[in-house]
């Protein structure tokens, strides 16, 4: 028998004791307003103000919770801080030097808008079709027990925002936070999208691990000859073989080949260029300066570490599913932004969950509460997301008790009691 409101206790002093982490710095009325959204996106959602608002419970009119929250929504200027204290969290959580960071772009769909800021033509990634919106870039490592996501960079723009640059001048602005969160320490992952010579100094320049896969028409360096990279890959049909499992759990039997190369840009930097078959009648081209003696060793790590891109995929599904977040319905960019920072934390913090309590009994109840008719799905966020949702709604409070108190100090009380002192004698 699952007992829902010892549950729920455990779960608002856990999701408070989070944000109190992620807000180190900040003061208390911004503590309390990311307690409060992270917990109305946990147990309403949705990115609807309104839902978050009701989640709370407040003694006042949903009407001034409404307005407080949008107020902070918009005025919030510490999302830096707030994502330097939470990727401190997350790196607890990496222990492995071949850990996976997977960087990708994606969307925010908004056919039906027509007040909202800085609104831009975007490609929507469910359809392909060409639609109002905006542009994301999103970076995830894989933990180092589970390889499940945890999101570590998020940034919402636009081309039609004032002082935008450009999409490459974005992506490279979340590689350098990437650096100097991480270092040199984990592999980059990237798709064709970032099959660009900027992207490539980058990393070289830096001295970053990286797994890239290419594009058709990228020339490389091969026997000393500038070749088309599909010419070369072709000249191999693969030494060794892989058997990867799909999400459909439909089995794959991939032969996979290895040849250095190098790019015409970057002549002297050696690279291998790993080559994957049986994904279609194209083969997988994928360029890593990965080095280990092995061929073999090298061409299997390479082919694994870039077929776990799935997961961000999942992440970005996931994130948009749970949340409906392109229903969101803030209309300043300002306040679409920090709302995709504290929708990004919250689906951190349920990885974060899901990665560090696995074994506790407080976590196999919450898994027990998430079973449906299929059982656990295997992206567990949708079933810890669902536990958490079902426990929350429940309850007739909200978290405000476990937000903590304003205090005076010691200092004041002191100073006070001195004025009132120094009044009583001069009435002598």
């Amino acid at each position: 028998m699952i007992n829902y409101n010892r549950l729920a206790y455990e779960l608002k002093r856990n999701i408070s004791n989070f944000s109190n982490k992620i807000s180190i710095g900040l003061k208390r009325p911004k503590i309390k307003f990311i307690t409060q959204m992270i917990y109305g996106l946990l147990e309403g959602n949705k990115t609807h103000l309104s839902e978050i608002a009701r989640s709370l419970k407040e003694s006042i009119t949903l009407k001034k919770t409404i307005e407080r929250l949008s107020r902070n929504l918009h005025d919030f200027n510490d999302g830096v801080k707030v994502m330097d204290n939470y990727i401190d969290l997350v790196k607890e959580n990496i222990t492995d030097d071949y850990s996976v960071i997977i960087i990708d772009n994606s969307d925010i769909a908004k056919p039906c808008s027509k007040k909202t800021e800085a609104l831009t033509d975007v490609r929507d990634g469910s359809t392909g079709e060409i639609v109002k919106g905006y542009q994301t870039i999103e970076a995830a490592v894989l933990t180092s027990n589970g390889k499940m996501p945890l999101p570590i960079y998020e940034k919402v723009f636009s081309a039609a925002e004032k002082g935008f640059i450009s999409e490459t001048h974005e992506n490279i602005q979340c590689l350098k936070s990437l650096s100097a969160h991480f270092g040199n320490k984990c592999i980059r992952t990237l798709d064709r999208g970032f099959d660009a010579n900027e992207y490539f100094r980058y990393f070289i320049k830096n001295k970053e691990r990286f797994v890239i896969r290419l594009k058709m028409n990228r020339n490389v360096i091969f026997n000393n000859k500038t070749q088309n990279v599909l010419d070369v890959a072709n000249k191999y049909k693969g030494n060794y073989s892989l058997k990867f499992k799909e999400q459909n759990k439909k089995i794959i039997d991939c032969k996979i080949s290895y040849i250095p190369v190098s790019l015409c840009e970057f002549p002297k930097q050696e690279l291998t260029l790993i080559v994957v078959y049986g994904f279609g009648k194209i083969p997988m081209m994928l360029l890593t300066n990965l080095n280990l003696p092995e061929k073999k060793k090298l061409s299997l790590l390479v082919t694994k570490v870039y077929l776990m891109r799935w997961r961000i995929e999942e992440y970005f599904k996931f994130k948009k599913q749970q949340f409906d977040f392109e229903d969101i319905r803030v209309l300043s960019l300002k306040s679409i932004r920090n709302f995709n920072l504290i929708a990004t934390i919250t689906v951190g913090y349920i990885g974060i969950m899901t990665s560090e309590k696995s074994d506790c009994i407080f976590f196999k109840e919450l898994k027990e509460c998430s079973k449906r008719i299929y059982d656990i799905p295997k992206f567990i966020y949708y079933a810890i997301g669902y536990a958490i949702q079902n426990i929350l709604v429940k309850t007739k409070v909200g978290i405000q008790s476990f937000i903590p108190k304003k205090f005076k100090s010691q200092q004041f009380n002191i100073f006070k009691y001195f004025k009132l002192a120094v009044s009583w004698l001069s009435d002598f």
